[in-house]
């Protein structure tokens, strides 16, 4: 309920966060709240990126109001919650999105979106527009930005040697739930087990699941390693997630506001997107000195392999015609 009358108050004064005129002077507005809610840590770069950089771009007629670590909202219900008005502001992977939007699973598509720079590009063109509208039309929220969260790799128990999709056969490997999510980890081979995030360290722990995929960068900060015997870098997927917030409370900001929000967020993940290459390119070391044995596998085999499950499921039937080629020949 308390957040109900947030989200209203944040509606009804976004359109007049400036300044009002009464009785022959101006009267300021107090800020329109920002209500948002994101499963990871405050300390991650992409949380740091919100509080300290976008939060102050925004201006002071906002007042950006975090929740991290899955404390507000259970993972997963985050964009109901937006479409009811219940939070304003969410950073949701695309298969969230491909829930109750089929089209948006070609975005979480195994060794579809190539690196950080691609995935900009993609945002930055027309298909990046065409996202935007069908989020807007079908979803009732705005696409602000892409944040690049690293590209995921293969984090087991056990020392068993991992070098073909074969190889991944039985493997119980937690995957977040949704289609999209389940089916990437078939696509690697492996059987995907739905967990929420937030009980992925003691599902390894007590050995309810063999392994877990996400970027190197989430595996320390979530401190993964401690329960893991090894890294199988099969970069079969790179992770991102969008910045949403209401759609209907976006539209009622004047133009010059959302704009200046538009650039707050690009501003804010072109931060953590480098922070996040940073660190992976050190991670793999790190690693090593805590004991995980951390090797490639034979790429080019889980791609083809993964290219192959990906043609003969039902679930690229609701990809636009044309953007798997599209988004390749940027």
């Amino acid at each position: 309920m308390k957040l109900k009358m947030m989200r209203g108050l944040s509606a009804a004064g976004a359109a007049l966060v400036a300044a009002t005129m009464f009785a022959g002077g101006a009267v300021a507005q107090d800020p329109v709240k920002l209500t948002f809610a994101d499963v990871t840590q405050a300390n991650a770069p992409r949380s740091v990126a919100l509080t300290d950089i976008f939060a102050k771009e925004i201006g002071d007629e906002f007042e950006f109001e975090p929740y991290f670590g899955g404390t507000l909202l259970k993972q997963g219900s985050e964009l109901t919650a937006i479409r009811r008005g219940n939070l304003d502001m969410a950073l949701l992977p695309p298969s969230d999105l491909a829930n109750q939007v089929p089209e948006f699973s070609i975005l979480s598509a195994a060794y579809l979106v190539r690196d950080a720079d691609h995935l900009n590009k993609i945002f930055e063109s027309d298909i990046g527009e065409e996202f935007r509208q069908l989020a807007r039309e079908e979803l009732g929220v705005e696409i602000l930005a892409p944040a690049y969260y690293g590209t995921r790799q293969v984090n087991l128990r056990g020392d068993k040697k991992i070098q073909t999709p074969e190889d991944m056969n039985g493997i119980k490997l937690r995957m977040p739930g949704g289609e999209s999510w389940q089916f990437l980890g078939e696509s690697i081979g492996a059987n995907p087990v739905p967990m929420p995030y937030t009980e992925v360290y003691t599902g390894l722990q007590t050995g309810v699941i063999d392994g877990q995929d996400n970027p190197l960068p989430n595996d320390k900060q979530m401190k993964f390693y401690e329960v893991t015997d090894q890294i199988v870098l099969t970069s079969h997927n790179v992770g991102f997630g969008l910045l949403l917030i209401n759609a209907d409370l976006f539209a009622s900001l004047s133009e010059e506001q959302q704009e200046r929000m538009r650039a707050a967020a690009q501003k804010a993940f072109e931060w953590s997107d480098q922070q996040y290459l940073d660190q992976e390119e050190d991670l793999v070391e790190f690693f090593k000195q805590e004991g995980l044995e951390v090797y490639t596998p034979d790429v080019e085999a889980f791609r083809k392999y993964s290219n192959q499950k990906y043609r003969e499921s039902s679930l690229s039937d609701s990809w636009p015609d044309g953007m798997l080629e599209r988004i390749n020949a940027l």
